[in-house]
């Protein structure tokens, strides 16, 4: 086992957490833990592509690094508006 996928599996727990956090509390607190889900995602998915030896997995990391704020901005729109 490589220390990437070392580090890949350190990453899984507080992915775990974040994304339980993202469901309970008020709206303000999920903002935040989907931003710091998004963010540690992005870090799982590269570790990943290290781990696999894929450099063209990068991709996928570097697009969900791009559409995190956005989708976060787009998200907040939508439960000002209808929530």
């Amino acid at each position: 086992m490589s220390a990437w996928s070392l580090a890949a599996l350190g990453l899984v727990p507080p992915l775990l957490v974040a994304v339980l956090a993202s469901g309970r509390r008020d709206t303000g607190y999920r903002l935040v833990a989907v931003q710091l889900a998004s963010s540690l995602a992005v870090f799982l998915l590269l570790a990943l592509s290290f781990a696999i030896d894929q450099p063209s997995s990068i991709d996928l990391a570097l697009m969900l690094a791009i559409l995190a704020l956005p989708g976060t901005l787009v998200l907040i729109l939508f439960q000002e508006r209808w929530l």
